[in-house]
């Protein structure tokens, strides 16, 4: 959906429709917080769809901006763990109701602190550190040695917040979202070899000590003023290894009342992420593997000047929600690519369902040369990149 969009957003430029944009028809509200202290701030009129959340301009960035990248381990986990926490927070906040804000809570300070181990006495002591700064969520290191490892299970976290007008020009903080990205993998040094070892970690372990971790979080997110009579919601995600090509999922998340910091009890997040073609998907998924695979052996026997074709697909309760499909190709001039994106968006809206949203996306070495979507239009969007 994302490079959609992007397109989307570069037409509507290129031809100057611009109405829905203009500043004078937007509206000024005034942001307030817990300590009276008011700002002024624009609520756009336009938005894109009930799929995303306006945000107010100027939009206000996180003190964490960038930390995500360092803790996770592939841009696969970046985007979705933080794609994702915006749709749970979309079971209890609608996007008509609710404006978006990145976290303005947890400081980067505060979040580093957190992912640190706990440390015993003596490794405070050998560290200068006071005993109140012995604040890291994930476990004490015991003594390391070959075949011995403590895992990080904890591996970041990011902050969302949710705002509603509660007079004509005023807004409020309503709702805070909290993920926590867990780590599936242990990846750990060997001293006595200085191999890099890992151990698996059992969902069923991820699950324990994300629902322990979940609590002690909330319990020091309630200490905070600021957060006062404001409902908390929790959403744990599994992180995938280095080695995969699709990302890992949120698997549960709880909301704690505005007047409780106990969480209670937890809802089950059904997401999945599978990538085409593999021995996953063709277990989970052999319907929609098959009519993939009949699409990339079409598109592979009619052009013999292709790399490969691959897509990666996201189920939502059993059911894909989409399908993003990339084709690398090696061709000589302008007019081969867009024969070859005609033959492709003709072969795609008769190869896959009507209802199926798809995205393809057809690049060389020079990069994006074309985007097709597909979904409930009765013909393809077709973009050609001058």
């Amino acid at each position: 959906m994302r490079k959609w969009l992007a397109a989307a957003a570069a037409a509507l430029l290129l031809g100057g429709c611009t109405p829905a944009f203009e500043i004078e028809k937007q509206e000024q509200v005034v942001e307030e917080d817990e300590n009276q202290q008011s700002e002024k701030a624009i609520i756009p009129n336009y938005q894109i769809s009930d799929e995303y959340y306006k945000t107010l301009l100027p939009y206000e960035s996180t003190d964490t901006r960038g930390m995500v990248v360092n803790n996770l381990r592939s841009r696969y986990d970046i985007d979705v763990f933080e794609s994702g926490l915006v749709r749970v927070a979309k079971n209890v906040y609608s996007s008509d109701k609710y404006l978006f804000k990145e976290g303005q809570i947890l400081d980067k300070e505060t979040i580093q602190s957190w992912l640190n181990r706990k440390y015993t006495s003596k490794q405070l002591e050998e560290k200068g550190l006071k005993e109140e700064q012995n604040i890291g969520l994930n476990p004490v290191e015991e003594t390391p040695g070959e075949g011995k490892d403590t895992p990080i299970y904890l591996a970041h976290v990011i902050e969302h917040n949710y705002l509603e007008k509660v007079e004509d020009s005023k807004i409020q903080l309503s709702g805070v979202v909290v993920g926590l990205a867990l780590n599936s993998v242990s990846y750990y040094q060997d001293q006595n070899t200085g191999e890099t070892r890992q151990t698996n970690i059992s969902h069923e372990e991820v699950q324990q000590q994300g629902v322990q971790i979940a609590q002690e979080v909330i319990k020091r997110m309630r200490q905070k003023p600021e957060l006062d009579g404001i409902p908390i919601t929790i959403a744990l995600y599994e992180q995938s290894s280095r080695d995969e090509v699709t990302p890992g999922n949120y698997f549960a998340y709880s909301t704690v009342n505005a007047d409780s910091a106990s969480i209670g009890d937890w809802k089950a997040v059904n997401e999945e992420h599978y990538f085409f073609p593999s021995v996953q998907a063709e277990d989970a998924h052999p319907k929609d593997l098959k009519v993939f695979n009949d699409f990339k052996g079409k598109i592979e026997s009619y052009f013999p000047n292709y790399v490969g074709v691959v897509g990666y697909a996201f189920y939502k309760e059993g059911k894909m929600e989409s399908l993003e499909i990339d084709i690398p190709i090696q061709f000589n001039g302008k007019a081969e690519t867009i024969g070859f994106t005609q033959y492709t968006a003709e072969l795609a809206d008769k190869l896959f369902p009507k209802a199926m949203n798809v995205e393809i996306e057809i690049t060389s070495a020079d990069g994006a040369e074309a985007l097709i979507v597909l979904g409930d239009k009765a013909e393809p969007f077709v973009h050609i990149y001058e």
